[in-house]
């Protein structure tokens, strides 16, 4: 690359702050407009499947019937995951894998075999959520605004962001949360540029998700008193409780994948066939484990249920995802993982209600608390999981209590060894796709990558002539706050800074992981 054109990069990365917040409202209201409506036709379908096996459970003759349709439906989505593998599963995976630059995407391909797939999983009653094709349909439609403008490549992962941030905060009308996971989760770090963009987008289509479904929250909880703190000696427990399940879900839903791919007694249809089959039975025999488990939640919250059926229900609703998860169709996990955290609460509470003397009025606080400490066990997110709830719920009065359990239950998982799942996953994507379609292939395009240096890294303090840096890689600038430094070799790199690296697109994925690891303490 020439110097004029290296120049002229750099200076397109300096001035496009206020570019990137225009284009970021553009994504949203794109991004937006496909999430609600692959929402509207979700909500669609699962009422639809409800009814179809309330139907059948007086008319036991067509059950046979619905099986053959069970098969279609299955041949129909496997058709489209062997089309385009990077539809399968949740698709946040694939969106990190993109975004790390080592895993490739097509834009339109994804959108469509992600709306129809998804939807038709749920409405066959799969325990599937619309988070991460959410997210999914969302990047992909960042992508697409990219290519379809002709901008520089410099601009497509930021739009993609903003495009995943922009499809959680239309699934469950929560900006902050689409913001906060973007930059916790996708990126881990609070780079400004990211943030402008993951914000504008996620604002955008929150405003269009809410003039569509309306102001009220995701999940509507009565209103409830917050927990008193003599209380909160029962949140550590809590915390202990859901770390510990939080690693067991991690590793069911890993080890079902592994023994799923090993069955040696059909083909890859036969899998997902029967996946789809143990769908039918659930349907017929224990219907609220259907579906994503929104439903669920809000029947847990609004009555009180036997002890021994929340425990059946929760054993089967495990399985049952990790089961559908494992079949490849395309579908989430955030809200079928919500719902065993409320599971896992309400039997936490009515155990403290029955033998410790705790009311039964402070339950659905025990469900709350549950879900967000669930989730940070399992994602390894808490901040994300924290707001994420409190959006979700429409309340944060439960902010403090919320921050403990989260806490205690990040601090289990992370002693207990387990991986944050979509880190893990996104893993098993890149072994099984390496040298297949969907995998990165080498390009010649310079791209430039933005490095947060953590206190305590390697990088802190050090001099840029005493580092090793990547092979092929270019420091260009240093972000210092509002200051752009034009480093040398005395220049000192500190906490806080932002370094902007000159690379081959090709080289970018294993620079940005040895610079990431360089970065951090």
């Amino acid at each position: 690359m020439s110097v004029q054109n290296v120049s002229g990069l750099l200076a397109h990365w300096r001035n496009f702050k206020m570019l990137l917040v225009f284009q970021g409202i553009l994504v949203g209201v794109i991004s937006g407009a496909i999430v609600v409506l692959y929402r509207y036709v979700l909500e669609k379908m699962a009422h639809l499947s409800l009814r179809i096996y309330h139907y059948l459970s007086g008319n036991l003759l067509l059950i046979p019937v619905w099986f053959l349709c069970l098969a279609g439906i299955a041949a129909v989505i496997y058709r489209i995951v062997r089309t385009e593998p990077m539809t399968k599963g949740s698709g946040i995976p694939q969106v990190e894998g993109v975004l790390l630059h080592r895993l490739e995407m097509n834009w339109w391909k994804v959108i469509l075999g992600k709306f129809i797939g998804g939807s038709l999983a749920l409405g066959a009653g799969l325990s599937l959520g619309r988070e991460g094709p959410s997210i999914q349909l969302g990047a992909a439609a960042g992508q697409g605004i990219c290519k379809l403008l002709k901008r520089p490549t410099i601009e497509e992962k930021f739009l993609m962001t903003g495009g995943a941030s922009a499809g959680l905060a239309a699934a469950f009308n929560a900006p902050l949360a689409g913001v906060i996971f973007a930059l916790e989760e996708v990126h881990k770090n609070f780079s400004p540029r990211v943030l402008l963009t993951a914000m504008s987008a996620a604002i955008s289509a929150d405003i269009l998700s809410k003039e569509f479904f309306g102001m009220k929250p995701v999940l509507h909880f009565a209103e409830i008193t917050a927990l008193p703190l003599d209380y909160y000696g029962y949140l550590v427990l809590l915390g202990i409780i859901l770390g510990l399940a939080g690693s067991l879900f991690n590793w069911g839903l890993l080890k079902t994948q592994t023994l799923w791919g090993k069955l040696l007694v059909c083909s890859d249809y036969g899998k997902m066939l029967i996946a789809f089959w143990i769908g039918g039975m659930v349907g017929i025999f224990f219907p609220e484990a259907l579906g994503s488990g929104h439903e669920l939640i809000m029947a847990l919250t609004r009555k009180e249920i036997i002890l021994a059926v929340v425990v059946a229900l929760l054993t089967v609703k495990f399985l049952f995802t990790m089961i559908s998860y494992s079949s490849g169709a395309p579908g989430g996990i955030f809200l079928p993982m919500l719902a065993l955290g409320a599971m896992l609460g309400v039997i936490y509470g009515q155990i403290l209600s029955l033998g410790f003397f705790v009311e039964s009025n402070y339950v659905n606080n025990f469900i709350i608390l549950a879900m967000a400490g669930y989730f940070t066990a399992v994602v390894q997110a808490p901040i994300t999981g924290c707001i994420l709830i409190s959006e979700m719920t429409g309340s944060l009065n439960h902010l403090l209590s919320l921050a403990v359990v989260s806490f205690v239950a990040f601090i289990v998982a992370d002693l207990t060894g387990s991986k944050p799942i979509y880190e893990s996953l996104l893993e098993r994507i890149l072994k099984s796709q390496k040298g297949t379609h969907g995998y990165y292939e080498e390009k010649s395009d310079k791209i430039l990558l933005e490095i947060a240096v953590q206190m305590g890294s390697p990088l802190d303090g050090a001099k840029i002539k005493d580092i090793t840096w990547p092979a092929g890689s270019l420091l260009v600038s240093i972000q210092r706050g509002q200051k752009d430094i034009i480093p040398n070799g005395q220049t000192v790199i500190g906490a806080g800074d932002f370094l902007v690296v000159l690379i081959d697109e090709s080289r970018a994925a294993d620079a940005k992981e040895s610079l990431l690891n360089m970065a951090a303490p």
